[in-house]
């Protein structure tokens, strides 16, 4: 043991500036959980808006800010900043640090039989690189001219000429992109080189494959977009002309820029990450569900090996598919038909990965409980999203689908009811491990029930509005013949969100009380076989009181001749 660790460490240094990979977890997960909650609550003024246009919000006074909603009443300025600062807080302040920061610091390196992270200073410094982005983010509310506007894609040249909140919005940007580099080389590292005696690459439990390949798709793909973000900062900061084209008119009035810039270049460097993202936010998703399934159907993974190779051959394809997002700019015949075809190939590792998790169910003795619930909810709603994404990767489709509803309900059936409702399951599963408690059943599944229909009924109907030709980012619907007969459409959603967010109440006072007041169970009650199920709940600083070994693969339950159900990885011979 290092002199650091052989004394008791003082409060700042053992829960705020902290090295140990549990720690650091558990604050990535709760600062990704408050600020999904912040998320939700600009979802529900949107709504409003939309629902109610130009009406005031009741009881909010003037609680937004004079400039943003006089007397509650939304304005369009601050409608868009919403709608930037909702969609970039959820998924770069919310889904992925909880999915990867969280998830994957508390529990991959329990699977690996690791003390700790290879690099824990450089973990520790992953966290407060994304705090602080984080906090620039919901500064920019406060500065002249209010947040970013220009969406969460912050295409140039509307946002090159945008208020000062698009500058604090690429600074705050810059800090996460950081963030999840100097996280992704840790995750590589720690897999490669940290994992105990016996645990091949053929025996790694399958949430640990997941945040390999996650890792790697991260350390790939977001150098390009932190390169955007600098380039458009020195646009919009140093009078560049990266993205700004010659001849520009704003308001009547040609714009003096020395260079011809090009804004097709942000486009083609932004979606060469933010298509890969979307794997970023699934595959952490699939690999929480994965140890789900097999845990209470008590049978191993249909096709382990296949999903394995699936899931590297979805990274790999990733990266080759992010232009389907850019049909309408123009590109030639040749280069839509790519790729067309590169899109239509990425959906079959995608169906091999819930083809392999719903056989697993068949002939398995499944437990209804709450982490099992969301874990199987996640399959059909995961593939509406992606059957779903099909016709957007047609060029003919798009043509009339793009920049609608049907996006957004897409999207939103992916990350959603698909990638949130695993997040939800990993809580749920985890817990015990992370408190030694157990959350209670009776508020789990009310939580899960409500959210299941009330998240459908805010998102099913956006699909009905894009086929309708109804555009996404509109202040006020009603302003366009077009769109005015899906207005009741609008109405109906308000509903399904409040309940949406009403739904959350049972799983915030379940989590804190469970917390502190929740059943205390052993190190193993879901009676699974990974070795995070060893280790004491909470586990002590450096995991394990003995280095532990592995014998076989991560999902022996139910083994003929074996007295109990479940087989864990460390057990040397039969019992």
């Amino acid at each position: 043991m290092s002199g650091d660790h052989a004394h008791e460490l003082p409060f700042w240094r053992k829960h705020i500036f902290s090295v140990d990979h549990k720690t650091i977890g558990v604050q990535y997960a709760i600062t990704a959980l408050l600020f999904m909650l912040v998320g939700l609550l600009m979802m529900l003024i949107m709504r409003w808006q939309l629902a109610n246009p130009a009406q005031a919000i009741p009881g909010i006074g003037n609680l937004l800010g004079e400039a943003n909603a006089p007397g509650g009443v939304v304005l369009p300025d601050f409608y868009n900043q919403l709608g930037a600062m909702h969609g970039t807080i959820m998924i770069f302040l919310g889904v992925v640090p909880l999915a990867v920061g969280g998830f994957g610091n508390y529990v991959m390196p329990l699977q690996i039989g690791a003390p700790d992270m290879a690099f824990p200073k450089l973990n520790m410094m992953s966290y407060w690189v994304y705090f602080v982005g984080g906090v620039i983010m919901l500064a920019s509310f406060w500065v002249t001219g209010g947040a970013a506007q220009s969406g969460w894609t912050s295409y140039p040249p509307l946002a090159n000429i945008a208020s000062f909140g698009q500058t604090i919005w690429l600074i705050g940007m810059i800090f996460l992109i950081t963030s999840s580099l100097l996280g992704s080389v840790n995750f590589i590292v720690t897999i490669l080189h940290l994992r105990v005696e016996g645990l091949t690459f053929a025996r790694l439990p399958f949430f640990v494959w997941a945040q390999f390949i996650t890792s790697f798709l991260l350390l790939l793909a977001f150098p390009p977009l932190e390169v955007a973000g600098i380039l458009q900062l020195a646009d919009r900061v140093l009078h560049t002309s990266f993205f700004m084209p010659s001849g520009l008119v704003i308001s009547g009035e040609v714009l003096d820029i020395a260079g011809g810039g090009n804004p097709l270049l942000y486009q083609h460097l932004f979606w060469f990450l933010a298509h890969p993202e979307v794997y970023v936010l699934i595959l952490p998703a699939f690999g929480i569900v994965t140890e789900i399934i097999a845990c209470n159907t008590r049978k191993p993974i249909y096709g382990y090996k296949t999903m394995v190779n699936a899931t590297i051959f979805l990274g790999f394809m990733s990266f080759l598919v992010w232009a389907h997002h850019m049909y309408l700019v123009g590109m030639s015949t040749k280069m839509s038909m790519f790729f067309q075809i590169t899109t239509m190939i990425i959906s079959i590792p995608s169906v091999i990965l819930l083809t392999s998790l719903l056989l697993s169910l068949w002939g398995g003795a499944i437990r209804y409980n709450t982490p099992m619930l969301f874990a199987l909810a996640f399959l059909p709603m995961f593939a509406i999203g992606g059957l779903t994404g099909l016709p957007l990767g047609l060029a003919g489709a798009d043509i009339h689908l793009h920049d609608t509803y049907y996006v957004i309900g897409h999207f939103h059936y992916v990350v959603a009811p698909g990638t949130i409702f695993a997040l939800f399951a990993g809580i749920y599963f985890w817990f015990p491990k992370v408190t030694g408690r157990v959350m209670n059943e009776t508020l789990g599944k009310i939580h899960f029930f409500f959210s299941l229909i009330c998240i459908n009924g805010v998102f099913m109907p956006m699909f009905m509005q894009g086929l309708a030709g109804v555009s996404r980012r509109l202040w006020d619907p009603t302003q366009y013949a077009h769109a005015q007969p899906t207005q009741p459409l609008n109405v109906f959603i308000l509903y399904a969100a409040i309940g949406l967010g009403l739904a959350q109440i049972p799983f915030i006072i379940n989590f804190f009380w469970s917390a502190f007041k929740g059943k205390q169970v052993d190190n193993n009650p879901w009676q699974a076989t990974t070795l995070e199920w060893i280790a004491p709940s909470p586990p002590p600083h450096g995991n394990f009181s003995k280095v532990p070994s592995v014998y076989r693969g991560p999902y022996e339950y139910s083994v003929p001749g074996q007295s109990d159900d479940f087989w864990l990885q460390s057990d040397e011979g039969k019992k």
